[in-house]
């Protein structure tokens, strides 16, 4: 079998069975291509749970920094998105991981498209902050540590039908006075709330 096959083939994969490659079926994978198609194959199972593979037996245990992206996307009412996510029961933002080779701007463009079905643009994006540190932490159901350094983007102007894949189980539009309790992204939410204070003087 070719390299283009193999990566085609594993393309058609389920995330759940692109999740249970088996690190001696990756060491035999990888040791087939070349540094690009690596990233090619990185970016088709999606770089964390790439990463993650890599680590064999310690995958569960290696606490992972990961670089991405989310969007504070604001409706004309002056209302925030959140989606509660399926893996943790938590209200979150649109957002996630940057892929190898990947702008943050593009991250936050597919990320959004991906996970809400709206449309964004570069012209879009107005550049918040740069999160990180302890309060970006993150602990899954399935044992994964992360530190998320996150490039946190405000979204006004998007386009589209909204409309939510199998990592959320409900998305919706709340008032900045009269969000959840159970937030994924409260430290993110406040900075976001902190500008507009700022805005306001």
């Amino acid at each position: 079998m070719s390299s283009k096959e193999i990566l085609e083939k594993i393309r058609k994969l389920s995330n759940q069975e692109k999740r249970n490659i088996s690190y001696e079926n990756l060491v035999e994978i990888i040791n087939q291509l070349s540094t690009d198609e690596i990233v090619e194959l990185s970016n088709i199972i999606g770089y964390p749970v790439f990463t993650r593979l890599c680590m064999g037996v310690l995958k569960h245990k290696f606490v992972l920094l990961q670089d991405g992206a989310a969007a504070i996307i604001v409706n004309d009412n002056g209302q925030i998105l959140l989606q509660s996510r399926a893996d943790n029961d938590k209200w979150g933002l649109p957002g996630g991981c940057q892929e190898l080779g990947e702008r943050f701007e593009d991250t936050i463009i597919r990320e959004v498209k991906e996970e809400t079905n709206l449309d964004i643009t570069e012209d879009n994006l107005e550049l918040i902050a740069v999160v990180s540190g302890n309060t970006r932490k993150n602990e899954y159901p399935n044992g994964d540590v992360v530190f998320n350094n996150t490039i946190l983007y405000c979204v006004k102007n998007y386009s589209g039908v909204l409309r939510w894949d199998e990592e959320s189980k409900n998305m919706k539009f709340f008032d900045l006075d009269q969000l959840p309790v159970n937030q994924n992204d409260s430290d993110l939410i406040e900075i976001y709330k902190k500008t507009l204070n700022k805005k306001s003087f």
